[in-house]
């Protein structure tokens, strides 16, 4: 019973297609799917990050200082 044969695969998925049926098997396959783009996304985000320079602080008076990203107002 080590290995398992082409068979007794097929009788197993016949029987999860039969317990759960194909419109759940499908949103759970999307949902999986959704689930590693985003961490893919995110992996990429983050190297993009990581390789950015460092942002420039700013000296105000008073002896404090600011640091941050500085966004551009876009008309829509």
């Amino acid at each position: 019973m080590g290995s398992f044969s082409i068979w007794h695969w097929l009788i197993v998925l016949v029987i999860v297609l039969l317990v759960f049926g194909t419109k759940k098997l499908r949103n759970i396959g999307q949902d999986l799917g959704g689930a590693v783009k985003g961490f893919k996304d995110g992996l990429k985000e983050g190297d993009s990050k990581a390789d950015a320079p460092a942002q420039p602080s700013q000296q105000i008076p008073g002896g404090q200082t600011i640091e941050g990203e500085i966004k551009e107002k876009t008309k829509s």
